[in-house]
């Protein structure tokens, strides 16, 4: 691992495995020389050749072992868990999207609810040592005091994607109170970079840039987003896997603090601690590609937020570790990417 902690021993359980998150993950845990159990359901909510393409990548490893599964597969997810070797689980697999949630939101019912109480229920009866799994910026809703804190209520979603993290995190912890599950909650904020996902804003505007077709800026184009590079949040990640939290005394006056519990059960927030706004990042990718953007400043769509910028305060303190990459040098670093796997 790249950092001073005890490395990890035992094969890591990675959902979404073929996802962009997850891939990144798996893949630097088997750079690392750690074995990696991975499941996708390689579903077409964006194309999935990129996620077979992924696949290719960790399947040069012989310490990879993969399962295509949907985790709504009660059945199948039992198995997996009932036979599979493995120790630590990191859930990165969800139905992603907050506009998507308008169009289709029995998909997060399935994929983020009841895929997510399989995945706990294999965790509880196998005494997995340390449940890793995502969470969303998107859980600050209509908060609006900046930087977002994990010290703050986030009672107040205003998409049903965003409900379906927040109640990711009230289930874990659930199952953190009453069977002494230990899990920790990640909230990533706009997470970018190479192998990105072709539904976010900046595969979008990379590839309309480069095929000369509009793109849309919403919010009359003053939307400004917490970019955090890819690199920086698997850094992050891997050193919460070790960090696997305890149980605590009740706090004096028996006022709980949102981001931790007597239970073992944690929330960070995984951010850049900078906000950008959305025309400079079109700025830098009109200068990656060589092309100038041809740009429709249009409303703010519904279940979306103007600004996003996380508190990594605890992030620092507890794990040693500030995401930090530039933007600048990560916009160069995707296209860079984005070249590469348009051009085979």
């Amino acid at each position: 691992m790249a950092n001073s902690q005890a490395p990890i021993q035992a094969p890591v359980l990675v959902t979404g495995a073929a996802g962009f998150i997850g891939f990144a993950l798996a893949r630097r845990l088997l750079e690392g020389g750690c074995a990696v159990v991975g499941i996708d359901s390689i579903n077409d909510y964006y194309d999935p050749a990129l996620k077979e393409a992924r696949l290719a990548v960790l399947r040069q490893f012989n310490s990879f072992t993969f399962h295509k599964l949907d985790l709504a597969d009660r059945p199948g997810t039992e198995a997996v868990f009932r036979d599979g070797d493995f120790g630590p689980v990191v859930h990165l697999a969800a139905q992603a999207g907050v506009r998507y949630s308008l169009q289709n939101p029995h998909a997060y019912l399935d994929a983020n609810l009841a895929g997510f109480l399989n995945l706990l229920e294999g965790c509880r009866h196998r005494r997995t040592p340390h449940l890793v799994f995502a969470s969303s910026s998107s859980v600050y809703g209509a908060n609006t005091r900046l930087p977002f804190s994990v010290h703050d209520n986030v009672d107040h979603p205003i998409s049903l994607y965003a409900a379906t993290k927040k109640a990711n995190e009230l289930m874990a912890h659930a199952y953190s109170h009453l069977y002494g599950l230990p899990t920790t909650g990640l909230r990533f904020f706009t997470v970018y970079g190479p192998w990105g996902r072709p539904d976010m804003a900046m595969f979008i505007f990379a590839k309309a840039i480069a095929e000369g077709r509009p793109i849309r800026l919403f919010n009359f184009g003053r939307m400004r987003r917490d970019f955090t590079y890819v690199d920086d949040v698997i850094e992050a990640v891997e050193r919460l896997i070790d960090r696997v939290p305890t149980k605590s005394d009740a706090p004096a006056g028996g006022v709980l603090d949102p981001a931790s519990s007597t239970a073992p059960w944690r929330i960070y927030n995984i951010g850049n601690n900078r906000t950008v706004e959305i025309s400079r990042v079109v700025e830098l990718l009109e200068q990656e590609l060589g092309h100038k953007a041809k740009i429709e400043l249009v409303p703010m769509q519904p279940g979306d937020v103007a600004e996003t910028c996380a508190d990594v305060d605890d992030l620092m303190r507890e794990v040693g570790f500030r995401p930090s990459t530039p933007i600048e040098i990560g916009v160069r670093n995707f296209i860079g990417w984005f070249h590469d796997y348009h051009s085979r």
